[in-house]
Order: C-alpha cells, then sequence, then structure tokens
C-alpha cells in the first residue's frame, strides 16, 4: 500500500491550485496527503467512491464522460487524463472482477483527476498574481472532496460540476462561442487567405476578385445575413456586413475595407477559438464579486460597465467610455478594491515618478507653466508654497516636497475623482481632455482610468444617498472647491482584461493592447505539461502501476 501511496502522491498534488505547492513543500505535502488517502482507502473497500462490488458505478461513467467534455470550458481534457480514465473504467465494466488493489489505483485516479477538474472550474488553472493580475479571492470555503462525495451521494454529479463553473451568463455566451469557433476552424472558407486587395484597400462600388470567398466569412461568423447571392462589386449589403465585423473587433466602422481589417478577415478560427479559451479562464479568476453594485473596467475594450445586482440577476446601469493606461509606459495594473470616497473638484497630487520624469524638466525649461497648470508646492509638513522657485524644484527632486495642482478646468483630474484605495494609486476620474474619447484606441494615461461622463457614474455610485441628486452632483463639481465625502456601503471595483467578450449575441474581439494573451497561454501550456507528467498515458484496468 505504501508503494502505491508514493506512486500516486503525483497524482494528488496537481488537484490542488497550482500556486498553493510550492518547491520545498512538495514531499511534506505530498506525504501528509499520502498518509490521510492511506487512512482513507485501508478503512473498507466501501470507502471508495467510483466502485461498489469491485465494478464501477454509474457516477465513475458520469465522472469520466464530464472529463472527456472539458474543453467546453475552455480547458484541457488531456490534464485530467481523460481518456487514460475512460479506458481503465470501460476495461473495469467488461473484465473480470479486478484485484482490491486495482480498484484502489483507478479509483484513486479518478478522484484525483475530478479534484483537479472541479478546482480548475472554479479557480481557473493559473495563478493571476504570477501575471500580474492582483485579484482577490472570494469568500468563502470550497472544498472539492465535499462536493464530489455529496454529489455522488445525490446523484448529482453533472449538476455540482455546472455550479462550481462562474454563474454569469456571460460564461455560458463564451462558451457557445468557443464551440461555434472551433466548428468554424476546419471550414474550407480559410484553408487560404483572401486575394489580396487592390491598390491595397477596397472602396464601396470597387471590384474584388474575393468577393465570394468575402462573402462566406462574413455569412459564417455571422455578420452577414442573407439569402442573396454575392454582389459583382463591393456595396450594398456585404459592405455593412464588413461594418458589424470592423465594430466586433474594436475598429471604426467604416466600411473601408483596408490592411487592417483586412488582416483580422484572415485570422483563423481556431486562433480566436483559443482567445475564448483565454476569455473563460479569466473569468474564473477574475473576481465578480457578490455585492448588490459593482463598477468593472474592461482595459482592453476601454470600457467601463456598472452594474447592479437583484434577484441574482445582473443588471447593466450605466456604459461608457474610458481611457486607460499607455502601452509599454505606465500600463493600468489590473486588480479589484473597493470605492470608498468621491472626491469632488479633487487637487492632483503629482506622482513623483511623473515629478521627476516630466514636470520638473519641464518648469525648468518653461516657469510660466507653474502658474498656468495652477500648480502649488506642498511641503511634508503640510506647508503650501505658492510662487515656483528653484529651492523647491530641488526639494520635489529630492522627495521632500511635491507638486500639486489646484481645482479648477485645468485640473488632470477634471472635476471630480472616485477613490478605491490601492498600492498603485489608482482611481477613477473626470479629465479636460475629453476630445480623446473619440478617438477608437484610448490608452493615453499615466495609469489611472479617465471616464468619459462622470456625472452618470456618479449617479450611480451615490444611488444609496438621495440626496445627491445630479443637480447637487453638478454643483459640487464646479464648485472649485475640494469637498469629500465617504460612500455609506464600499463599492466593488474590478478592473479585469478580456480580449474577447459576448453582447447582445454577438461575439466582440479586442486588441490585446499589453500583450496579456500570450503571457496567459504560456503559463497555461507550461500548467499542462507539469500536470501530465504526473500520471501514465493510459490507466488499463489490469494495471499494476
Amino acid at each position: 500500500m505504501l508503494r502505491l501511496l508514493m506512486s500516486s502522491c503525483s497524482l494528488l498534488l496537481p488537484a490542488t491550485p497550482a500556486w498553493r505547492c510550492r518547491g520545498r513543500y512538495f514531499p511534506a505535502i505530498c506525504l501528509a496527503l499520502g498518509l490521510t488517502i492511506a487512512s482513507y482507502y485501508s478503512s473498507a473497500t466501501e470507502a471508495l467512491l467510483w466502485f461498489a462490488t469491485e465494478r464501477p458505478t454509474l457516477a465513475a461513467r458520469q465522472a469520466v464522460d464530464l472529463l472527456a467534455q472539458a474543453a467546453a470550458d475552455g480547458l484541457e481534457a488531456q490534464d485530467y487524463n481523460a481518456e487514460g480514465l475512460q479506458k481503465a473504467i470501460e476495461n473495469a465494466v467488461n473484465v473480470m472482477a479486478l484485484a482490491e488493489d486495482q480498484v484502489t489505483r483507478i479509483d484513486l485516479a479518478l478522484t484525483s483527476a475530478m479534484r483537479r477538474y472541479l478546482n480548475d472550474l472554479h479557480f481557473g488553472r493559473v495563478d493571476p498574481h504570477q501575471l500580474g493580475a492582483n485579484y482577490r479571492q472570494a469568500a468563502g470555503a470550497f472544498d472539492a472532496d465535499l462536493l464530489l462525495t455529496s454529489a455522488i451521494t445525490d446523484d448529482r454529479l453533472a449538476q455540482t460540476v455546472r455550479r462550481v463553473a462562474p454563474a454569469l451568463p456571460q460564461y455560458g455566451s463564451l462558451q457557445e462561442a468557443l464551440a461555434h469557433y472551433r466548428e468554424l476552424a476546419g471550414h474550407p472558407a480559410w484553408q487560404q487567405d483572401l486575394p489580396p486587395l487592390p491598390n491595397g484597400h477596397l472602396k464601396p462600388g470597387e471590384k474584388y476578385a474575393g468577393i465570394a470567398a468575402l462573402w462566406q466569412r462574413l455569412e459564417l461568423l455571422g455578420d452577414l445575413r442573407t439569402d442573396a447571392a454575392p454582389p459583382g462589386r463591393y456595396e450594398g449589403t456585404i459592405v455593412e456586413g464588413i461594418q458589424i465585423f470592423q465594430e466586433r473587433h474594436g475598429m471604426v466602422p467604416n466600411g473601408v475595407l483596408g490592411k487592417d481589417t483586412f488582416a483580422l478577415l484572415n485570422v483563423p478560427p481556431a486562433s480566436r477559438a483559443r482567445q475564448l479559451a483565454l476569455a473563460l479562464e479569466r473569468l474564473r479568476w477574475t473576481p465578480f464579486l457578490p455585492a448588490p453594485r459593482v463598477v468593472v473596467v474592461n482595459v482592453p475594450e476601454f470600457m467601463l460597465r456598472a452594474y447592479q445586482v437583484r434577484d441574482g440577476r445582473i443588471e447593466i446601469k450605466t456604459t461608457m467610455k474610458v481611457i486607460v493606461g499607455t502601452t509599454g509606459k505606465t500600463p493600468t495594473p489590473l486588480f479589484d478594491a473597493d470605492m470608498r470616497f468621491v472626491e469632488f473638484s479633487p487637487y492632483w497630487n503629482v506622482p513623483p515618478s511623473i515629478a521627476r520624469s516630466e514636470t520638473l524638466p519641464r518648469l525648468r525649461r518653461d516657469p510660466g507653466y507653474f502658474d498656468r497648470q495652477g500648480f502649488e508646492f506642498v511641503g511634508s509638513d503640510g506647508r503650501v508654497i505658492v510662487g515656483l522657485d528653484s529651492a523647491s524644484l530641488d526639494a520635489v527632486q529630492r522627495g521632500q516636497m511635491r507638486i500639486r495642482q489646484k481645482p479648477g478646468a485645468g485640473n488632470a483630474l477634471g472635476n471630480i475623482k472616485f477613490v478605491f484605495p490601492n498600492k498603485d494609486n489608482i482611481y477613477l476620474h473626470h479629465t479636460p481632455t475629453a476630445q480623446l474619447f473619440k478617438r477608437n484606441r484610448r490608452d493615453f494615461s499615466h495609469g489611472c482610468i479617465r471616464v468619459e461622463a462622470p456625472v452618470e457614474l456618479a449617479k450611480f455610485v451615490l444611488a444609496d444617498a438621495p440626496e445627491w441628486s445630479e443637480a447637487r452632483i453638478v454643483q459640487a463639481m464646479r464648485k472649485g472647491k475640494s469637498t469629500t465625502i465617504r460612500l455609506q456601503e464600499a463599492l466593488p471595483v474590478v478592473i479585469a482584461y478580456h480580449t474577447a467578450a459576448v453582447r447582445d449575441g454577438r461575439v466582440y474581439f479586442f486588441p490585446d493592447i499589453y500583450r496579456q494573451d500570450p503571457l496567459l497561454d504560456a503559463a497555461l501550456r507550461q500548467r499542462s505539461l507539469a500536470v501530465r507528467v504526473s500520471y501514465p498515458a493510459n490507466i488499463p484496468a489490469e494495471s499494476t502501476y
């Protein structure tokens, strides 16, 4: 039995979320798990989960079927040795009675695989912190073993598995989209690229040799719904289809088929399917907290949505454009925090990094910039200096003073700031440069998030404070005197990163501005390799491993 436990230890350990087991702790954890399992399985054959009278139960066959279908959730069936376990269960059904140790080995392997499967569905397969996403884990204990035992006892294994996955409408929609794009992956329409565009672009009314092929792709993608035959020119319905396609891919829907749109049309469906699988993975570890109201920013989409939850139903109350951190320089960090304050007519305390790299050099070149921007110096003791002098500049350089911008029309934060304390000092705020919201791609900030409709957001944030009417909000924003109010209830804010989403039945893909998809993909592949070396390729019923 000890030999069995030692050989099975590698099966057990990966079932625990990967980030909970580290280097030097492996042997100790493995031994502890082994002793626990030894005690469990040595008690009696009746303790087995998946066998009765040396034969697999109906639950065992359900379990291996569920593992085989893991791809529907964007998971990898091979991560759970689904094929090997299926063969083992089939053999155990069809052969003579197995030896006790053989039954135990198969039962143990299936338990380990199902434990890993449930943990993966609930937590995700990788630690988001390893990828720089600092999300809190939702409160509440999750015990995969207890869930398995109760599910088998109540004959509700499939229902339990569905309950473990994120209970969000978006999750099911992404699953459907994933299935569709996987079907398209083998379609002849993508066996070769579209013919080159004449002169590098195609405008309405022009001829194009690839009209029929373009028409077919748009039909298959759902951007063109018609029974008509393809036109002889690029005009009419097909132009409308391109506009829908452009909108779904985060582009200006102008109907002009240029190089960027053309490149996106040639992206293989298999690549989009992988992108959808990554979106499902992120949903598993992005916290959608059980709060009555939540604000979510999706960075690559450049959008904010404020949600209200009533009777378990999620309702979008307001949607607006946002500006996020500049790619490659000052990307907006990914995290969640609780909004606790709203500041009207705020001061802007220039971050030390910005002060040293941008503001101080500008002030030394152009001293008049100080008054034009409404700057002042603030000492560590709170002392305020309103005039520009070289001693104060040097003190800022040394970190002994800070520069702040007074409230006003030119304040970098606009006239309202939404504060959710965090280590990166990131917040939501208005902006005097509203013209940037007309841009399709909006990564221009130093990391903070600028909102297009601050009054609408303030109304949502202050919805439980009826004294804060829209008129009073606008008045406070225009007052020019800094005022901070504390929210009656903390409001969760989630800074998320999803390059694929389903909105109103349409699948949208957004530019991976921070190159997060390759990082997540690599982490998942590395994790799969680590998991798959923990078990043999096959687990036949007659095995003695």
